[in-house]
């Protein structure tokens, strides 16, 4: 879905928020609220006066989101930047972003394989569909947003970097940016950002959605996931590896397929990670199966 970008003015602000009435949740970049634009549900994030970061993060997204669209990349129809008041506009996604989601509404099994492959298509469009390509940089479950009908969407583009389009170069040097638990540990101590930093991290969101657990367990050895889910995978154990809220309710094959591909995802050797369109095609592949005959529950 293609939209125009406008530019607004504070008080075109303060007229669609009412006042800054509404408020949806507040982060590191500053508060959200909900309102109404000429008849559609919209959110305004509106960013903190004293967030240095976040003024980065402001320009960073308003610079790219005029060049990019698609279906699972969040749609945004505007931006305000006068004087002091910088604000996103962009559309209203009912059912939020999928770490809280899942955490308050347990998702079916059906429904995060979709998820995972329609943020995957939204990954793969920034990598592939754009040129030079485009490095998220921050995929994590607070950053993929879902709409009424849990259609996933990528959101949050403050991070990003575009590899250099000269010479064929395939990574790119930056000082290192993202959440902990889900930065690539080759970029983590060689500061070489590559699309397959990405995919790392979506193999740890993966992780996080088949088996419902954070992405640093609570625990005094704050395990990361990816090493837990390798211990129980050494015990050939799918039924305690998928999240124990589905009560069984998961396609066997699937589950299986979903767990080895993640698990190369994150494999500490970018080199062994496949590119982003082998990424969707395994969870194209992991879609299929879940949607075949011979169901295997447990319980």
């Amino acid at each position: 879905m293609r939209s125009e970008m406008r530019q607004f003015t504070y008080s075109g602000i303060l007229k669609i928020t009412d006042n800054l009435q509404r408020t949806l949740g507040k982060g590191g970049f500053g508060t959200v609220y909900h309102c109404y634009m000429d008849g559609t549900e919209v959110a305004v994030k509106m960013l903190s006066p004293s967030s240095a970061q976040g003024y980065r993060e402001f320009e960073a997204e308003v610079k790219l989101l005029t060049r990019v669209h698609h279906r699972n990349l969040m749609t945004f129809f505007g931006y305000c930047h006068e004087e002091a008041h910088m604000g996103l506009i962009y559309e209203f996604m009912a059912c939020g972003n999928l770490q809280d989601r899942n955490t308050n509404t347990p998702i079916s099994w059906d429904d995060r394989l979709r998820i995972q492959l329609e943020a995957a298509q939204g990954l793969e469009y920034l990598h592939n569909g754009c040129r030079p390509p485009i490095i998220h940089r921050d995929v994590k479950p607070t950053n993929i947003l879902l709409n009424e009908n849990l259609q996933a969407k990528l959101a949050d583009f403050g991070l990003f970097k575009v590899l250099p389009s000269t010479d064929g170069a395939s990574h790119v040097s930056t000082i290192v940016a993202g959440t902990f638990g889900y930065l690539d540990p080759e970029y983590n101590t060689s500061n070489r950002l590559t699309e397959k930093s990405d995919i790392y991290s979506f193999g740890v969101v993966m992780l996080e959605i088949i088996t419902g657990r954070p992405v640093i367990a609570r625990n005094p050895e704050k395990t990361h996931v990816s090493t837990w889910v390798s211990f129980m995978l050494a015990k050939g154990d799918i039924k305690n590896i998928v999240d124990p809220r589905l009560r069984g309710d998961f396609h066997v094959g699937s589950a299986w397929k979903a767990v080895e591909i993640a698990m190369n995802y994150v494999s500490p050797t970018s080199a062994r990670r496949p590119v982003m369109s082998q990424v969707a095609t395994g969870l194209t592949e992991c879609v299929s199966i879940a949607g075949t005959e011979g169901w295997i529950q447990f319980h």
